[in-house]
């Protein structure tokens, strides 16, 4: 017996590129995105009652890294990347059937249009269903998880002089919290755990149509260097 889906929408969001994105919904609550439904669900029958709840569950696809061949263990960030464990026990975006779950504060709603922020997600990323969230349901007072009972511990971030005005100048322009948008983001400490960067090696990643660089001037910090608009 075999199924298939179909989404009823994209994300056009915040996050151009995997690179940066936090690891969990609600770590970045400045990063932002529109989920744009599609026939038969762009009609205003489909969301109606959704103004009334603040956030809502999206089941979507890792549409950029489905896998024919099933993995059983995995590496999750969180242990490093160096340690195994059974792919269940992780949200790893490496899935038997590539479907993740995220949890976004609904902003606004319209007819065929979902005005989001504290996404996770990919821009382009197909969304299979929405689900309201429901707090006595869905939030488990004594619920516990060992291999990351808590939020991943945050870095500092400065800024060069000129960095914060480019950002601040793009921000205003997209009318986007993009200072915060950075500054939540890298705070997260995006380099993979493995890396032990020089203060000579640049890092970059875009936000919307925006390319942010940095460098890590001592362990345990980021320096914003520049904000400059994407090729």
């Amino acid at each position: 017996m075999s199924y298939s889906v179909s989404p009823i929408g994209f994300v056009r969001s915040c996050f151009k590129e995997k690179f940066a994105i936090p690891r969990q919904p609600q770590l970045a609550p400045a990063a932002r995105g529109v989920l744009e439904l599609i026939a038969p669900f762009d009609n205003g029958d489909a969301v109606q009652g959704l103004e009334q709840v603040s956030h809502v569950w999206l089941l979507f696809l890792f549409h950029l890294t489905l896998e024919d061949k099933p993995r059983l263990k995995v590496r999750p960030p969180r242990l490093g990347g160096n340690q195994s464990v059974g792919v269940f026990s992780t949200r790893a975006t490496h899935r038997p059937n590539g479907i993740g779950q995220s949890v976004v504060k609904l902003e606004r709603v319209e007819a065929g249009k979902l005005w989001l922020s504290g996404i996770d997600l990919l821009d382009g990323t197909p969304v299979l269903d929405i689900k309201p969230y429901v707090p006595y349901a869905d939030s488990v007072a004594d619920a516990y998880n060992r291999i990351a009972d808590s939020a991943p511990a945050r870095i500092d971030v400065s800024w060069q002089g000129s960095a914060l005005i480019q950002a601040n100048e793009h921000g205003q322009r997209l009318d986007e919290p993009l200072v915060e948008l950075i500054e939540q983001c890298l705070a997260q400490d995006p380099r993979p755990a493995y890396q032990q960067p020089s203060p000579e090696r640049r890092y970059g990643v875009r936000f919307w149509d925006v390319e942010v660089h940095w460098h890590y001037p001592q362990p345990g910090s980021i320096c914003v260097l520049e904000v400059v608009a994407a090729d």
